[in-house]
């Protein structure tokens, strides 16, 4: 499997994303979204970077699942609250994420199907 990052000379280049992910062969996962959750289902304390930090392990646990890491993720899709601010989910992503850019979109919504959860995570990984 071939996964070449796209980010034309001409675009801007940022070191969290990249403008597009080409994917030559392999198999593709698709991971619904994830909550900051822990084992037993109950969000994580701490805030929007907690749950943020929670959803990557989540996501992270599902690619271990198949023998997969971060590298094989071509896509990321982050929702958060209106009450929520971007700066610590993004802290939280370099931090537990590392340096493993994707195609990603970045929604802001209304509100999350848990009253409790702020943030969720959807990833589209190929193997």
């Amino acid at each position: 499997m071939t996964i070449a990052h796209i980010n034309p000379g001409t675009m801007h280049k940022n070191p969290a994303f990249s403008q597009a992910v080409l994917v030559e062969s392999g198999r593709t996962l698709y991971i619904g979204e994830q909550n900051g959750v822990d084992e037993n289902g109950a969000i994580v304390p701490g805030g929007p970077k907690a749950q943020c930090a929670a959803a990557l392990e989540q996501i992270k646990l599902v690619l271990a699942d198949v023998g997969a890491d971060q590298s094989n993720v071509v896509r990321l899709t982050v929702y958060f609250d209106r009450n929520t601010e971007l700066a610590p989910l993004f802290e939280a992503s370099e931090e537990v994420w590392g340096d493993h850019p994707t195609a990603i979109t970045v929604l802001q919504v209304y509100a999350m199907g848990r009253p409790d959860a702020c943030v969720g995570i959807e990833a589209v990984a190929v193997i």
